[in-house]
C-alpha cells in the first residue's frame, strides 16, 4: 500500500480530491471566484469517485464500501457497489448522504439547485463498463458519451448559472469530443481492462484487429484508424467551440482551457504519428498556451 493509499484508507474523501492534480486539466483553478471553484470540486468527487468504482480503482480498505453500507469483502463487487452509491446520491436530494463526498457533494446541488440527472448519468456510464466492453459503431460511442462525459459539461453550466440550450449542445459536442480524444489516449490502458473504445465497423473498415492494439508500437493500420477517429473528435471541438465566446470573464478563460486541452491532445497525438500504443503522446505548455489564444481569439 502506497502512502496516497493509507492517507486515503483514512481519509477517502482527502484521497479522492487529491486526484484533482493529475487531470488533464485544472478542475478548479485558482482564477475562478472562490464559491464556484468549492462547488466545482465537490462535483468533481463524485465523478471522481463513480469513475474509481467503476474502474475498480478504489483504495485498499474497503473505507468507501463501509460507508456505503458495503460489506468491504464485497467491495470488488463494482455493480453492488454502483447501486450503493446510487442509492446514497438520492439521499443528497431527499436525506442525509453517508460518504463524505455526497455530503460534501449536498449544499452544492440546493445552492445551484442542480437536477440528479447529470449525476444518475455517470453512474449509468460506470454500470455500463461492467456490462458493455465493445462498441459496434460510432453512433453506439456518442450514445454512451452522453452518459459518461456530457453530464460533466452541463453541470460545469448549471454550476456557473450558465446553462441555455444552445450552450449545452455545444457543451455536449465538446464533451463528447474530450472523451474520444481520452479513449484515443488510452487505447492500450483500456485494452489491458478488456476495453475497446475503437468502434468495430471503423476497426474492420481499416483492417485492425484487437492484436494490432496489443503490440507495442502501432502498425499503419492502426495510426490510419487513430487518425480517422481524431479527425472525429477535432470536428466536434470545433463546432462546439462557440461556446466559449458566448460567455464571458473566468468562465470564459475555463472553457478555453478545455478546449485547448482537447485540442493540444490532438496535436500530440498528431505528432506522435498517430502512435498511441506506447503510452498518451504528451503536449507541452507552449503548446496549450498557444491553443488557448487561438480559442480565446475564436479560431482554429
Amino acid at each position: 500500500m502506497t502512502a496516497t493509499d493509507t492517507a486515503h484508507a483514512v481519509d477517502p474523501e482527502r484521497g479522492t480530491l487529491d486526484k484533482a492534480a493529475g487531470e488533464n486539466f485544472p478542475v478548479a483553478p485558482f482564477f475562478l471566484p472562490r464559491d464556484w471553484r468549492a462547488d466545482l470540486m465537490a462535483v468533481y468527487g463524485f465523478a471522481r469517485l463513480v469513475d474509481d468504482i467503476g474502474d475498480g480503482d478504489l483504495a485498499p480498505g474497503g473505507a468507501d464500501a463501509r460507508l456505503l453500507g458495503v460489506a468491504p469483502e464485497r467491495s470488488d463487487d463494482r455493480l453492488l457497489m454502483l447501486d450503493a452509491f446510487e442509492a446514497d446520491l438520492r439521499r443528497v436530494f431527499d436525506g442525509t448522504p453517508r460518504h463524505p463526498l455526497l455530503r460534501r457533494l449536498q449544499p452544492t446541488v440546493r445552492r445551484r439547485a442542480l437536477t440528479p440527472g447529470p449525476f444518475l448519468g455517470l453512474i449509468a456510464a460506470n454500470r455500463q463498463d461492467q456490462l458493455v466492453a465493445r462498441y459496434e459503431t460510432y453512433d453506439d460511442l456518442l450514445a454512451y458519451c452522453e452518459l459518461s462525459a456530457n453530464p460533466v459539461g452541463r453541470l460545469v453550466l448549471a454550476v456557473t448559472g450558465t446553462s441555455t440550450p444552445e450552450r449545452i449542445r455545444r457543451s455536449d459536442e465538446i464533451c463528447t469530443a474530450l472523451q474520444i480524444v481520452e479513449h484515443l489516449q488510452d487505447v492500450a490502458e483500456d485494452l489491458g481492462r478488456d476495453r475497446v473504445y475503437l468502434p468495430a465497423e471503423d476497426m474492420k473498415r481499416f483492417h485492425v484487429g484487437e492484436a494490432d492494439l496489443a503490440a507495442p508500437t502501432a502498425g499503419a493500420s492502426v495510426r490510419a484508424l487513430i487518425a480517422f477517429e481524431a479527425e472525429r473528435a477535432r470536428e466536434l471541438l470545433d463546432a462546439g467551440s462557440p461556446l466559449v465566446g458566448s460567455v464571458h470573464g473566468r468562465l470564459r478563460l475555463l472553457l478555453a482551457g478545455f478546449v485547448a486541452g482537447g485540442r493540444a491532445a490532438l496535436a500530440a497525438i498528431a505528432a506522435a504519428g498517430h502512435d498511441v500504443l506506447p503510452g498518451p503522446p504528451q503536449h507541452g505548455k507552449i503548446r496549450l498556451l498557444r491553443e488557448m489564444g487561438v480559442t480565446l481569439r475564436g479560431k482554429g
